[in-house]
């Protein structure tokens, strides 16, 4: 090499951190993104765990778009966005494959309320039987002797009941339904469970927000929400009846008590509906993280651990004050584990964070800077 080449190399590589920091990349001004999509019924909570993260690491910014469960779901399974929300599982035969090992990571859980439009009645009980039968549409007015029977502190009106339910894939709409599919064998071959069912009767609205908005409007509906927007709309809920013949009202007191008190350390897909624990509200349910360990790039799945172990500890402290149940201590700490089994499974997990986070900035802007480690981080 000439004289004139090793000085023009020389000078080259005193420039790259000088370009380096004009373009942003050492000073954190252009954060990689990591996309998400799924269920409305964490999205409050999701939103403010995003922004309080990234006030401690800057490194990377999140953009979850709450477009339901189903549809979350079928983003990740295309590849198309790097986790997903959910509020209800995924079966075996479609986490499993060369390209897809999914696990659920479960973050809270919530309660599906039973929220409803009538004047002067604060305080409403609904057992199975009353529960689904309006659902199905066996139950059409207020007065209906059935209901007057369980609340007879009540003056119910000769009113049309007005059912409202989710249009969209939704979570919250496998919670309420794998629960009516538990306590009515008529309601589990009509409609069954899902994000989607054939719903017998009612008035579709999109999203828990838009649940929410159509009761608020129309005098005489009842419908199913998170409890969150419940409280937040001012809604009076239904105290239901449990599987030990108790009505109790929705609260993260009685969504707490409905966690059993065993479960697969491996295999966190929880169910909590139609629980037999004493004090147990019985329409609650796990929301979940979902990520796809075997299409994740290394690094953004190493991001996204990084957050969920963070969730999962100090943000623990954003969980109650916005009307979510946080997940019992012995189940945190197994979760916990196994965000640690797959952190140490990952190509990247032998490197520095802060020479991955480098390689992953250099990649993001498409540098072809010499790097020993470049291979590695490509797909970023």
């Amino acid at each position: 090499m000439s004289f004139f080449q090793k000085l023009t190399f020389f000078l080259g590589v005193l420039t790259i951190p000088y370009l380096l920091g004009m373009s942003g990349l050492f000073f954190g001004h252009s954060p990689p993104i990591l996309n998400g999509a799924g269920g409305s019924f964490p999205y409050p909570l999701y939103s403010k765990w995003y922004f309080e993260y990234t006030k401690i690491d800057p490194s990377v910014r999140f953009n979850y778009q709450p477009i339901g469960s189903g549809g979350g779901i079928h983003q990740l399974l295309s590849h198309t966005i790097d986790f997903a929300g959910s509020d209800s599982p995924i079966p075996d035969s479609l986490i499993t494959g060369s390209s897809r090992e999914v696990i659920h990571i479960p973050t809270v859980a919530g309660a599906v309320v039973i929220a409803y439009n009538l004047a002067n009645v604060p305080l409403l009980n609904l057992n199975k039987e009353t529960l689904s039968g309006i659902f199905l549409g066996e139950i059409t007015r207020w007065n209906d002797p059935r209901i007057v029977f369980l609340n007879p502190q009540a003056t119910l009106p000769d009113l049309p009941i007005v059912v409202i339910h989710r249009s969209d894939g939704s979570g919250t709409t496998y919670i309420f339904t794998e629960y009516l599919s538990k306590i009515s064998q008529r309601w589990a071959i009509l409609a069954g469970k899902g994000t989607s069912v054939r719903w017998q009767i009612g008035i579709g609205a999109k999203g828990n927000a838009g649940v929410a908005a159509a009761i608020k409007t129309i005098n005489g509906s009842i419908g199913y929400i998170e409890l969150a927007y419940a409280l937040q709309n001012g809604f009076p809920m239904a105290a239901i009846q449990n599987q030990i013949g108790q009505y109790v009202a929705p609260s993260m007191e009685s969504v707490t008590k409905a966690f059993p008190r065993s479960f697969d350390h491996k295999d966190f897909r929880i169910s909590l509906t139609d629980s037999a624990e004493e004090g147990a509200y019985p329409i609650a349910g796990l929301t979940w993280i979902l990520l796809n360990i075997n299409s994740t790039p290394p690094l953004r799945l190493e991001c996204l651990i990084k957050f969920l172990s963070w969730a999962l500890t100090d943000g623990q402290t954003y969980v109650l004050p916005m009307d979510y149940a946080p997940l019992p201590s012995s189940l945190r700490q197994n979760v916990l584990h196994l965000l640690e089994e797959v952190r140490r499974k990952n190509s990247l997990s032998a490197f520095p964070w802060s020479q991955r986070r480098s390689c992953w900035l250099l990649v993001g802007k498409e540098c072809k800077i010499s790097c020993p480690n470049l291979a590695i981080f490509k797909n970023k």
